[in-house]
């Protein structure tokens, strides 16, 4: 006896079947809502204590860092990109963005790492505080 009269349609029903199946899971995943991505936030970014000394020398400038903030949202990496010109404005200014704190960025829902560019600007002193003046003793 042949089977393979009846093994055609039932070939033919298993694969409309499985085709079927799969454009229903097709339009499942389509109609599933996408999770919108976030992006990074500062949260407690206090500026830096400006240096004494360059205070007393009227000192200024931006030293620009680049940061990469981890998924925890705390700076993973800080390294100095530009220099303000003075070494004790761009040490502050590094000491004070490790302590800084983000929201971190999210993408399908889990936070990622981001890395991003950070001028930390010293305006020039105008008028020099007292203990400047302080002779030495």
């Amino acid at each position: 006896m042949d089977l393979r009269p009846t093994r055609l349609p039932l070939m033919a029903t298993l694969i409309l079947a499985l085709s079927l199946a799969a454009c229903a899971k097709k339009q499942e995943e389509a109609a599933m809502p996408a999770i919108p991505p976030t992006e990074l936030a500062a949260i407690d970014t206090p500026p830096p204590a400006y240096p004494a000394e360059a205070e007393c020398d009227s000192e200024g400038g931006t030293t620009v860092l680049r940061v990469t903030i981890d998924k925890d949202g705390v700076p993973a990496q800080v390294a100095q990109a530009q220099s303000s010109g003075h070494a004790a404005l761009d040490k502050a200014a590094l000491e004070a963005v490790r302590t800084w704190t983000f929201r971190a960025a999210t993408r399908n829902g889990q936070p990622v790492t981001h890395t991003i560019t950070v001028p930390v600007t010293f305006p020039p002193v105008l008028e020099k505080p007292t203990r400047c003046f302080a002779q030495g003793g």
